[in-house]
């Protein structure tokens, strides 16, 4: 069945329970594919391992090496020079011109508001403490470019990091298989949003030369923004020699819904996710089964009209469905126990579950605030934590690009008062070179 209908203990031991990194299952054809690019089978993690290593090791060399192996393209440089981004844009439908400018300037308000300021609190016997707030140097943007390029993702990332300070902002991309280029909507995205650098690069070598550099391509202090397996391994294995924005995986969207929502709208925003990936989730969690089966039979008669309907038939059978609950307040407690990326609650009186959502990376509240707005209209960014990382993760925010330098001006009166609590601590942990330090500054006057 294409979008079966679940009570709720199946539902708890099947799509809404959560599995971990370490039960991943790759498909066959996956490591087939593999074993014949690398002539060893390997693990992706190990795939993915050996690509880093070679670019941290042997830059540009490693670097075109793994580009020409993996994606077929050979090329002296892959930076795309602006002269093309302007070009792009200009040529570009006016309609989707305008478009995208209406999002940047969305984005860019919406993320205005959000306060990233240093503070100085002053106290005429103590002295002072802070927090220096500096935006990072800079950041590097992954936007997917496979089957369904995403201009919306440069967007998000680009111009929430430029709000935030950040002075060299660096995006990578794969360029389109058969025309061997990164399509107008990408380059247009990158002139409105007024980045640094484009590279036309993908996967785990995109990563890898973010994080490490080249002798052509500095690196950058974070890479943030989606990607497929590869890119997800590689940022999780480049962690700690750059930040991350965290660890995106296939999206995700529960929908709670009542007998006044509208099972055709229902359907259409369970479907928008479906269509992303064939890892997609597409859940509805609602009380009446009256509409769940009126969301299926909607499902199944729109599925067959939808482009990507191979992708929809493949992710809407394993991983989403209707799940019948007892109550709304039940239907919100298993939206907080799975966390999922997107929350939206299509019911007469949505604003009275708001305040009990505790995990999600975005809420959208009432069926005229549907996800499809949040991915690339109302002004938060939509790179959100999945995998259940929103129990206590973020979307991507001014904070993920900004960092805080802790203050400390102490006076000599304070220093000398708090020195003798210090050293008492660090007796306590064993740490005589720190006791002895504290101890200096008790009676400061008496040093000669």
């Amino acid at each position: 069945m294409l979008f079966p209908i679940y009570d709720l203990p199946t539902a708890r031991a099947g799509i809404l329970k959560r599995r971990s990194w370490a039960e991943t299952e790759y498909p066959q054809s996956l490591l087939d594919s593999i074993a014949k690019l690398f002539g060893e089978p390997l693990a992706p993690e190990q795939a993915v391992a050996r690509v880093l290593t070679d670019i941290r090791t042997e830059g540009d060399a490693g670097l075109h090496r793994w580009t020409e192996r993996i994606d077929g393209v050979r090329a002296e440089s892959y930076q795309v020079p602006p002269e093309e981004w302007d070009e792009a844009l200009e040529r570009l439908d006016e309609d989707l011109s305008d478009a995208l400018w209406v999002a940047a300037g969305r984005i860019a308000a919406f993320h205005s508001r959000q306060p990233a300021h240093s503070w100085l609190h002053q106290d005429e016997d103590e002295g002072a403490l802070g927090q220096l707030v500096r935006p990072l140097a800079s950041v590097g943007v992954y936007v997917p470019g496979g089957s369904a390029p995403l201009p919306s993702s440069l967007l998000m990332a680009a111009i929430v990091a430029r709000v935030a300070g950040v002075k060299r902002v660096i995006a990578m991309t794969p360029p389109n298989r058969k025309t061997g280029r990164i399509p107008d909507a990408i380059l247009a995205a990158a002139a409105i949003a007024e980045i640094d650098e484009l590279y036309a690069l993908g996967g785990a070598q995109a990563i890898g030369a973010m994080a490490y550099g080249t002798e052509s391509i500095e690196p950058v202090d974070k890479i943030v923004g989606p990607g497929g397996l590869f890119v997800t391994l590689a940022k999780r294995q480049v962690f700690g020699a750059v930040g991350i924005d965290g660890l995106p995986g296939p999206t995700e969207t529960i929908v709670i819904a009542d007998d006044s929502a509208h099972p055709g709208m229902v359907a259409a925003d369970l479907l928008a996710q479906a269509e992303h990936d064939i890892l997609a989730t597409a859940i509805l969690l609602t009380p009446s089964r009256a509409l769940a089966e009126k969301v299926r039979d909607e499902v199944e008669a729109r599925t067959l009209k939808l482009s990507r309907a191979n992708i929809i038939t493949q992710s809407l059978p394993a991983r989403g469905g209707a799940v019948i609950v007892p109550d709304l307040n039940t239907a919100v407690a298993e939206a907080n126990r799975y966390a999922p990326e997107h929350l939206c609650l299509s019911v007469a009186d949505p604003w009275s579950l708001v305040p009990k959502v505790q995990n999600a990376g975005g809420v959208f509240v009432g069926e005229s605030s549907f996800e499809v707005l949040g991915d690339y209209i109302a002004g938060p960014s939509h790179i959100m934590p999945t995998e259940g990382t929103a129990r206590y993760a973020s979307p991507v925010n001014v904070e993920d690009f900004v960092k805080r330098i802790s203050l400390i001006a102490l006076t000599p009166e304070a220093g000398a008062d708090l020195s003798a609590v210090a050293a008492r601590i660090a007796d306590a942990e064993g740490l005589d070179a720190h006791a002895a330090s504290a101890r200096e500054r008790i009676q400061p006057e008496s040093r000669s």
